[in-house]
């Protein structure tokens, strides 16, 4: 059994990780660390987990512990970092877009490695530090990926995806009450969504010619969570040679499949799962995209990377139901 360090523990993400961790086979939590929260019962604040664990958050750090998930704003993982030292043997994987990018993917002389699983799973099983993908990024990246491995990607691609009131985290803003959210829609951050560095990065590794723009409008649904996106572009092929594509690329994924049915929200909720559609309308092809944001946007995600980075089976502690009905 592995120990585990958590960082940030009263979010939406950490209370995730907690809840798959305390059932995973391989690994168990060692602490939970938050300054607000120091001394509290962990089901206080993640209810779902009453009668689950007697954990309490702790008001310090054990820095020999396996591997450490930073569970923290974006911005406050390096803070963090710079002045709190783990042990050479410590594995960390951010959750934060502070090491996503390769600009920002080495600091103080740690290397992180972009975490998407479908993209370089060989590089992230050597890796000893994780850039774990934003939930967003990885909606639209597991999209339009296939495409850019065969070049394919010859104009912009225009996204819109719809995210639950979770994307928000907990820290309340008048976009967030009930009564704001409740039968209400909205876009944010059009064309400029912080995400867009991420998936414009790894397009790029895939497919060097690429030059387009990819247009992201993303909104916010009344639910909770999950994230449904559809990106479409120019494609010469049939629906026929695409499904080809993506099927190949997808053919090692534990997580990603591709549905020859209509798909929706409620098939992923709950799970690490992503599930995509593929539709042609003359010459532009339509990927729908839908994964949970907390889970395989976050700390699902986070955890496939840990079993990675451990030689561990690949779904362990994640094979997990949707709420379906």
């Amino acid at each position: 059994m592995i120990q585990v360090g958590i960082i940030g523990g009263a979010g939406y993400t950490a209370g995730e990780l907690i809840r798959i961790l305390l059932f995973h086979s391989k690994a168990t939590i060692n602490f939970v660390y938050s300054t607000s929260n120091a001394g509290n019962k962990i089901s206080d604040v993640h209810q779902d987990l009453e009668g689950t664990t007697d954990l309490l958050f702790a008001n310090k750090i054990n820095k020999e512990v396996a591997v450490v998930f930073l569970c923290l704003g974006h911005g406050n993982s390096k803070a963090f970092l710079e002045q709190n030292t783990f042990s050479e043997h410590t594995k960390i994987i951010d959750l934060s877009n502070d090491f996503r990018l390769d600009k920002d993917a080495v600091f103080d002389n740690k290397t992180f490695v972009y975490g998407l699983p479908e993209l370089q799973k060989e590089a992230i099983k050597k890796a000893s530090y994780i850039a774990n993908p934003g939930c967003f990024a990885t909606a639209i990246q597991l999209a339009i990926l296939p495409l850019a491995q065969h070049n394919l990607i010859t104009s912009d691609v225009h996204v819109n995806a719809v995210t639950g009131a979770t994307g928000a985290g907990t820290s309340l803003s008048k976009t967030t009450h009930f009564t704001w959210r409740d039968n209400n829609f909205s876009h944010y951050k059009p064309f400029a969504h912080q995400h867009l560095g991420e998936v414009n990065q790894t397009v790029g590794q895939l497919q060097d010619s690429f030059s387009s723009e990819i247009v992201f409008m993303p909104n916010r649904g009344n639910f909770s969570r999950g994230i449904f996106a559809t990106a479409y572009t120019d494609f010469n092929g049939s629906l026929e040679d695409a499904k080809v594509l993506y099927t190949s690329f997808y053919k090692d994924a534990v997580f990603t499949c591709v549905s020859d049915k209509d798909i929706h929200l409620k098939q992923v909720v709950n799970t690490n799962k992503c599930i995509i559609h593929l539709y042609k309308h003359e010459n532009k092809l339509l990927i729908t995209s839908v994964i949970d944001n907390l889970l395989k946007g976050a700390s699902g995600q986070a955890v496939q990377n840990m079993n990675l980075l451990f030689g561990f089976d690949e779904t362990e502690g994640l094979q997990l139901k949707a709420a379906y009905f």
